[in-house]
């Protein structure tokens, strides 16, 4: 029945006008309610910074249960929407509904999933979020037509050390690509992630004061040559500021090529000394691999390994 009146409200327009009066949403605790009734439901806590009422769905329970959770203990209510033409109906609400966004739980941390205020939060320094990123980064597997960004974010201490998000509008796209004809150019994009690092977690901090005294004697001074570079290379641009390229001389030029080289150059040997510490920690690989594992991307190999390390580390 669900199919038949959710095919109906997505076809046609005075059907929906009828539909709308019965049609029920249901959440993951099995509850079902009418549009207004779920509206009230959420307005209170549910409502972000700029009056839109944000509701939070899920297209399969026990996949991102870890998300449900988080988003529950903070009191929010979630939708469950894993029907055949949920993915479609979802756009079609929020352009149906009055200042209302849909988003999936696992799309963001459950901490940005509704913004309700602006927050100062902590923000590590940007020599340590690149020492933690470009480590973890690393030791990423390589996994067909994934690719993740990998970013450092305060989300608490008691939030898990590794959260592994999908922008809400990319992955609609995708799905709409699998049932929508003329989008196919996003089916056959990368599935792009966000791996993030909480800041906050004890055993994230563990690993950057770790690294940070594996490799300071090494990456110090690249440190040191790298802001010499930097100081150069500003003069020179300066130098060049509201010049056409024709008049800027040929050994200005040059020279500030040679200095972008070796500036490439001492980036790739600092993310080299990270990489390589990276490969002999085994709780990076571990953290990523549980992270994987919680959003079943680790198969094949990469599962394997994690099984004999998780029985090393017992």
């Amino acid at each position: 029945m669900k199919l038949f009146i959710n095919y109906g409200m997505l076809t046609q327009e005075d059907f929906y006008e009828k539909a709308q009066k019965f049609a029920l949403l249901g959440d993951t605790d099995g509850k079902y309610y009418t549009f207004e009734e779920y509206k009230t439901l959420i307005a209170e806590n549910q409502t972000d910074k700029e009056g839109n009422l944000i509701y939070l769905y899920t297209n399969h329970k026990d996949e991102q249960y870890s998300y449900i959770e988080a988003a529950v203990n903070k009191g929010y209510n979630v939708l469950l929407m894993d029907g055949q033409l949920d993915v479609a109906l979802v756009s079609t609400l929020e352009q149906k509904f009055e200042k209302a966004r849909f988003t999936r739980v696992d799309s963001d941390i459950v901490d940005h999933l509704i913004i309700k205020e602006d927050k100062d939060a902590h923000v590590l320094e940007v020599s340590k979020q690149e020492a933690l990123t470009t480590a973890f980064k690393s030791q990423l597997p390589n996994i067909n037509k994934v690719e993740f960004n990998v970013m450092a974010q305060s989300m608490g201490e008691n939030a898990s050390p590794i959260v592994i998000t999908q922008s809400e509008y990319m992955r609609r796209m995708k799905e709409m690509a699998n049932i929508q004809a003329g989008m196919s150019f996003y089916g056959e994009m990368p599935d792009m992630f966000n791996l993030i690092l909480n800041t906050d977690h004890k055993l994230l901090k563990s690993v950057l004061e770790d690294e940070i005294k594996e490799c300071g004697a090494l990456i110090n001074p690249i440190e040191k040559e790298i802001e010499g570079i930097s100081i150069l290379r500003k003069e020179i641009q300066d130098k060049q500021k509201n010049k056409k390229d024709e008049d800027i001389p040929v050994s200005e030029k040059d020279e500030l090529k040679s200095l972008d080289d070796k500036w490439d150059d001492l980036k790739n040997k600092k993310e080299s000394i990270f990489s390589d510490y990276a490969s002999r920690n085994k709780i990076i690989r571990q953290l990523i691999d549980l992270a994987l594992l919680q959003n079943n991307m680790l198969k094949g190999e990469s599962l394997s390994n994690f099984v004999k390390r998780s029985i090393e580390l017992i």
